[in-house]
């Protein structure tokens, strides 16, 4: 993995755009990365375009990738369609990686684009409810909610507005953590109040507004312990990331010194695990892998982008990580440790809560950032030192876990 680099990030900002097309935002992306890269379209050797919003809500059922960048002018090489659900960019990042490794080109291209907010808004929440194994839905339902059990949502605190079923799910995860751990409300609460506050200073971010940690449980409520601020919206936009090896980068003649190495590029599907083993999570697993690959361990990370549809997502997986000590991670937060300047600085980026969530193109979205904080040009979010990163990006859900999980460890040269 040494002789990996990207080479070019690019993004749009996360947001509601109404008025602008997918493949605008896809657009959009591509040329920021290819000018960050200094390269053009002919250098590409292949190309992965990740996403999910194509065929249920645009109608592009077949070939997404192809008609996509077809219109961006970039034809006749490779083009392979990723959906892995909310995975699926870093699973398109993975699968360009090992091209690369396999010495089938030298440059590639990860993309996805996403467009969630549209007219018929049941329609776009109806996509949560594919990420599992939809011929038994309402069994994977009762048996999810199951984790929340012994914990009684104190009155007012249940929405009456329709959400995703997997609003319910999120708020079963945290019930089980708070009574496994004596987690709080409050202290998930303070993950979203650090990521929103981080998010004011990421121009690309959906939501750039600061909210303290009372103001975040005094929000309107999801389902308990959740309220909206906690939650990742519905965002539309596009990420892209252009990789390449030692042969690519003479080829387009990158900077040396921007280019950031991919130290450990992991995939990993669920396993079949009980609750009381959180000793086999796919996330502790994948990130075990990873930190051997890269010759690197959980206490040389200096900066994290995880997954963290809901507040609660962030304390689970600074945990699975290795970041805390199981049980610990929600301590950590209400002590600063996960705030820039804390400890180990997690989703400066705003994470999903604040910056956005258009599901294809988040896994790029990590990377955009981690490779901004790696090059030292994060500006007033800048995790000052950093030279080791780590990005954790989960889809769907099989059994009481991920479906599919990705980890990326980024180094500095």
């Amino acid at each position: 993995m040494s002789n990996i680099y990207v080479a070019g990030v690019g993004m749009t900002v996360f947001g509601r755009h109404i008025e602008r097309t997918l493949n605008d935002m896809a657009r959009e992306a591509l040329t920021v990365a290819l000018l960050d890269a200094g390269c053009s379209a002919a250098n590409l050797g292949a190309a992965f375009y990740a996403g999910m919003t194509n065929g249920p809500l645009q109608g592009q059922v077949a070939i997404p990738g192809q008609v996509v960048l077809g219109k961006l002018g970039i034809e006749g090489i490779p083009i392979f369609n990723v959906e892995n659900a909310c995975a699926s960019g870093s699973t398109a990042l993975h699968l360009a990686i090992q091209h690369l490794k396999a010495g089938a080109c030298d440059v590639a291209l990860a993309i996805g684009a996403e467009k969630m907010n549209i007219a018929d808004k049941p329609k776009a929440f109806a996509l949560f409810e594919a990420g599992w194994d939809v011929s038994r839905a309402q069994e994977n339902y009762e048996t999810l909610i199951q984790m929340g059990a012994g914990i009684d949502p104190p009155p007012g605190s249940e929405s009456d507005k329709p959400y995703s079923r997997f609003m319910a799910i999120y708020a079963a995860l945290c019930r089980h953590h708070m009574k496994t751990h004596g987690t709080t409300q409050r202290q998930i609460a303070a993950v979203s109040a650090k990521n929103h506050q981080h998010s004011v200073h990421n121009p690309l971010s959906q939501i750039r507004r600061s909210f303290t940690i009372d103001e975040i449980l005094a929000a309107p409520p999801i389902t308990y312990p959740l309220t909206l601020p906690m939650c990742a919206p519905l965002s539309d936009g596009a990420a892209a990331v252009i990789v390449c090896n030692d042969a690519g980068l003479r080829c387009i003649g990158a900077s040396r010194s921007r280019c950031v190495k991919v130290a450990a590029s992991v995939m990993r599907s669920f396993t079949v695990r009980r609750l009381d083993q959180p000793q086999q999570n796919i996330g502790r697993l994948a990130a075990q892998q990873a930190y051997e690959q890269a010759g690197l361990g959980a206490q040389d990370m200096h900066v994290a982008e995880v997954h963290d549809a809901s507040a609660m997502g962030e304390i689970i997986q600074a945990e699975n990580l290795g970041l805390v000590d199981l049980g610990q991670g929600g301590p950590a937060a209400e002590r600063g440790d996960f705030t820039i300047g804390g400890r180990i600085p997690i989703n400066p980026s705003g994470g999903l809560e604040s910056k956005g969530h258009p599901l294809g193109a988040t896994g790029l979205g990590q990377i955009h950032e981690l490779v901004t904080q790696l090059r030292g040009e994060a500006g007033a979010r800048q995790v000052h030192g950093a030279r080791h990163a780590i990005q954790e990006n989960g889809g769907g859900l099989q059994g009481i876990e991920e479906a599919a999980l990705a980890i990326h460890i980024l180094t500095n040269n």
